[in-house]
């Protein structure tokens, strides 16, 4: 049996380097993670071109829902250009149609501006109405990786689905559970599923920001960062 990874969803510089610090495996590099994470700067790429684990990158133009339009595509295939230039590991990504199944036709696009890169399949793919036939779907358009929470808000309370998941993809593609994982929640995934990577942001809270950052609209919600002891501890839990 192989070493668990850790993959730790990092959104600014500091983040970076704490979670390369920490031990991390690979990173998922984004900006505004709070949005659940959207495509990074190129400046973000270039420094996280020189981290020693591989990094790959969230293409997602912008919060919300997963719907891609055509002015969308051209800006994610751009995007994908930029990881291709700064010898980054892979990108992150999906789409959705209105109902909720998995948009093929702008997949197909991407994975073909992507060719040559490895693809996984964000959480776009907890919203389809048919996880199965989307597995299948992700399988048949190339993807190694999903990213999945089982269809709910969080990993630990969508388990029961991921453990399905694996058991459906039979070693054919990876299943990465990631939503809500933590030191606290991290235990019940690592006994029902004892081969799987996991993914976390292993963040904790930062310093409060000035009253007028808050005030004046800057910041909405926790302020939250990337924690090298978090990663540290999680890293050390599931290699025990």
């Amino acid at each position: 049996m192989r070493a668990r990874r850790l993959e730790v969803c990092v959104d600014d510089a500091r983040g970076l380097r704490a979670a390369i610090a920490g031990g991390a495996d690979r990173i998922e590099l984004c900006s505004a993670l709070a949005s659940g994470g959207l495509t990074p700067s190129p400046g973000l790429m270039e420094l996280a071109a020189a981290a020693p684990v591989p990094v790959v990158v969230m293409i997602r133009p912008r919060a919300g829902a997963f719907d891609v339009s055509p002015e969308d595509l051209g800006q994610m295939c751009a995007d994908i250009r930029a990881v291709r230039s700064f010898g980054l590991s892979g990108i992150v990504v999906g789409a959705s149609r209105p109902d909720g199944r998995l948009d093929q036709e702008v997949l197909e696009h991407v994975l073909d501006a992507a060719k040559g890169l490895p693809a996984v399949l964000h959480r776009a793919f907890d919203l389809v109405p048919d996880r199965s036939e989307a597995l299948e779907t992700a399988i048949r358009l190339g993807f190694v990786r999903v990213l999945t929470s089982g269809g709910s808000k969080t990993a630990p309370e969508g388990l029961s689905e991921i453990v399905d998941l694996v058991r459906k993809a039979a070693g054919r593609i990876e299943i990465l559970p990631g939503s809500g994982i933590n030191l606290q929640t991290v235990g019940p995934i690592l006994d029902a599923l004892p081969e799987v990577d996991i993914h976390a942001s292993c963040s904790g809270p930062d310093a409060e920001p000035l009253a007028g950052v808050r005030a004046l609209g800057f910041l909405d919600g926790a302020a939250r960062r990337t924690d090298e002891a978090i990663v540290r501890a999680l890293k050390a839990r599931i290699s025990s």
